[in-house]
């Protein structure tokens, strides 16, 4: 059977913990940061696990990772 590919946009977006969570980073950090708070801001910086059919669906695409 051939090597399947890993999608590439998926395998820079998320990380594999040891013992195979999926790690992700959370969105909305990038611009118009004036009106979130700071709390909020902090908060936007910590990783998030996925769960369900995300991880499920992630898994799938990076074989390899």
């Amino acid at each position: 059977m051939p090597k399947m590919k890993t999608h590439k946009s998926t395998a820079k977006r998320f990380s594999r913990t040891g013992t195979g969570k999926i790690k992700r980073n959370k969105a909305f950090t990038s611009h118009i940061l004036t009106s979130k708070t700071t709390k909020r801001k902090r908060n936007l910086r910590k990783s998030d696990i996925l769960t369900g059919g995300a991880a499920k669906r992630v898994k799938r695409l990076t074989p390899y990772a």
